[in-house]
């Protein structure tokens, strides 16, 4: 980790000790992905690429939000995403449960497509998505 980055979760503990849990769960799901993963700060928060961008954390005053640079040419399977503009979509956590709840891992793998990243089989357990009648269905 480099010293920006850890100055970056020093002031996210020391400020909302409860959203930097919500934000180092979700570091770590998203460094899990593949050991190429590099994260850098950049506008107030975390991105990562592993080699092109793909998501990014930020930590506002009530939640944590995941964002998606390409998000908007992301499958959406779970209708979570929010964002209307042409290109990045968000997910906003609110408790540590929502990591779960909100599908973040299967958000995370279909995400991180757009950056050709070589995902560790672990922690991803979706294979392939395909469309049936109007809407997407994951095979596990």
């Amino acid at each position: 980790m480099n010293q920006k980055v850890k100055n970056l979760l020093d002031d996210w503990l020391i400020n909302n000790p409860a959203l930097y849990e919500i934000a180092n769960s979700v570091r770590t799901k998203i460094r899990q992905l593949s050991d190429t993963v590099v994260e850098e700060v950049k506008y107030g928060g975390i991105l990562f690429a592993a080699p092109e961008p793909f998501c990014g954390i930020f930590v506002y005053k009530q939640h944590v939000t995941v964002e998606f640079g390409r998000g908007a040419e992301m499958a959406d399977p779970y209708g979570l995403l929010e964002g209307k503009g042409k290109g990045r979509r968000h997910l906003k956590l609110h408790t540590l449960e929502d990591i779960e709840n909100k599908h973040l891992t299967g958000l995370l793998a279909i995400g991180s497509k757009s950056s050709r990243i070589k995902l560790l089989s672990a922690p991803c357990r979706i294979y392939s998505l395909i469309w049936i009648n109007n809407l997407f269905s994951i095979i596990i």
